[in-house]
């Protein structure tokens, strides 16, 4: 892992084109090579956009595999470039809702787009914030991770252990965002079965139930690549009038109806290699 971070941090020095290239290049390689990712991919998107034909879930499965790698590298620009590369290459739109963050506890709620990070970086340019963090297995990896994500400004990165109350005590007491990631299959636990893109998948309803408890303004996000390889796009939308207005469960299908419109736009960009569809209501055969 350390002769990776290495390779990375070379890699970061080349122009965003050459590298995004380099990492499309390695995408495709892997979209032959790792069957079982690509048979989640492809059954995810067969399931989801079930209106296209079989060539064109391919064709997004392919780029999806490409985007993925390309945003494994740009993390090295991410983690080692200057601020002022950062805001050349991160177009921010409209920008950091700063009024908004200052004004009382907000969630920034952002989906699994594969340059998500971008969207973390582009926060802390302006904002330290919290967030959920899963520490990962390879020691070495976890500590540049942990160490590129807070260079700019102090972030506080909760275990999903720990629970809610440090998060609501760093929102309410310390006026931090909370970064959320909201739409993964983490089991039953905390989740109901909401249909996403017309499928039920288990999902979590701790954003509803956080907006409701803290009194939180939910501002989504959204980071996706620019046009031929120049950079990526942040955009924060509107925060979300009278969130959440009914129960849990309709709460929650708004949440992922709001998702799923963002991926239309974007389709190869979302997490499609991730098991959205583990989780199965009692007596459904699984899909993978």
């Amino acid at each position: 892992m350390r002769a990776v971070l290495v390779l990375m941090w070379l890699l970061h020095w080349l122009p965003l084109p050459v590298l995004g290239r380099f990492g499309e290049a390695v995408g495709s390689l892997l979209f032959g090579l790792l069957r079982k990712r690509r048979h989640i991919a492809l059954t995810n998107l067969r399931l989801c956009l079930p209106h296209l034909s079989e060539q064109e879930r391919h064709q997004i499965a392919k780029q999806h595999f490409q985007m993925y790698a390309r945003s494994v590298f740009e993390r090295g620009i991410l983690w080692w470039a200057s601020e002022a590369r950062l805001k050349r290459l991160i177009q921010v739109e409209p920008a950091v809702p700063l009024d908004v963050i200052q004004s009382g506890p907000t969630i920034l709620m952002c989906p699994h787009f594969v340059c998500l990070d971008v969207a973390g970086v582009a926060v802390m340019l302006e904002s330290s914030l919290c967030s959920i963090y899963t520490e990962q297995r390879n020691k070495v990896f976890d500590q540049a991770l942990r160490k590129g994500r807070s260079r700019f400004r102090p972030v506080k990165l909760f275990s999903r252990a720990e629970g809610v109350k440090p998060i609501i005590r760093a929102m309410s007491n310390e006026g931090l965002p909370y970064f959320m990631l909201p739409d993964m299959d983490f089991g039953v636990k905390n989740a109901e079965f909401i249909p996403f893109f017309g499928i039920p998948a288990a999902t979590l309803t701790a954003l509803p139930r956080l907006a409701a408890s803290t009194n939180a303004k939910v501002v989504p996000v959204i980071a996706t690549m620019l046009p031929d390889c120049q950079g990526w796009k942040v955009t924060f939308h509107p925060p979300w009038d009278n969130y959440p207005a009914g129960d849990l469960t309709s709460a929650t299908r708004e949440m992922n109806a709001f998702i799923e419109q963002e991926v239309l736009k974007a389709p190869s960009e979302y997490f499609w290699a991730h098991k959205r569809f583990k989780t199965r209501p009692e007596g459904e055969p699984g899909v993978y």
